[in-house]
């Protein structure tokens, strides 16, 4: 795939609760076959880590998606764009110069480039995860815990990961206007971020009831099918 040029980054919308405005996209990437079928991250992640791809997989990701940065800004459409990371990404001596350097020579504003990790990557490499977010913070970029809340005892965590935005686990999400266990979590997870001071995005928005108690519950951005599924850019 790398040697054919068969990677390919799918965004999904973001939209901003309050305002009813999408306000940026998840990169989302996908494996095309030669066939032309499309493979998700799932069917091949593992094994691009047991075969040492992964640190290549992260450089090509974050690459592509600094140009098509680049590209959202020179067309005047919205650019914030999160970043999903691999929980290798940490050590990957390579990623921050690689970082450092695309984003001088595109020249973008480095707001607009929002990486990911999840919960339990960050938590797992915490002293290790804290400085490269306060390294990519120093650039001027954004940071998403991703998959939050799937163990409660991260709230501890919180305090030492200089991070943006909280994205809530869609298992919390997806069922929501029926279990009234996720009701009460998802409103603690509000809780706990507006004290910390972080904005909370909740993934797996399939419907507009769970939209609308989302709203209620004071939650900022909101991502699923029921705001737009992952598309081609060529497709937006």
């Amino acid at each position: 795939a790398f040697d054919q040029d068969r990677f390919v980054l799918f965004l999904q919308p973001i939209m901003d609760i309050r305002r009813n405005l999408i306000i940026g996209h998840e990169a989302l990437l996908r494996m095309v076959t030669e066939k032309g079928d499309i493979i998700t991250p799932s069917e091949f992640l593992d094994i691009a880590e047991r075969f040492g791809l992964i640190h290549d997989i992260d450089r090509w990701v974050v690459s592509r998606a600094i140009q098509l940065i680049q590209k959202l800004q020179q067309d005047g459409k919205p650019t914030y764009l999160e970043v999903n990371l691999s929980g290798k990404a940490f050590t990957d001596k390579n990623l921050l110069p690689l970082i450092r350097r695309e984003l001088t020579e595109t020249g973008i504003d480095p707001a607009a480039l929002v990486f990911e990790i999840t919960e339990t990557a960050a938590i797992e490499n915490i002293a290790i995860a804290r400085h490269f977010i306060v390294e990519l913070k120093s650039l001027g970029c954004r940071f998403t815990l991703d998959d939050f809340g799937i163990g409660f005892s991260s709230f501890n965590y919180l305090k030492h990961l200089p991070v943006d935005y909280l994205k809530i686990d869609g298992s919390f999400v997806r069922n929501l206007p029926h279990d009234t266990v996720d009701q009460h979590l998802v409103k603690a997870i509000v809780e706990v971020s507006c004290g910390l001071g972080k904005k909370t995005i909740a993934e797996f928005v399939e419907n507009e009831e769970t939209l609308h108690l989302l709203r209620e519950y004071g939650i900022d951005y909101a991502q699923g099918y029921h705001i737009g599924k992952p598309r081609k850019m060529s497709e937006l």
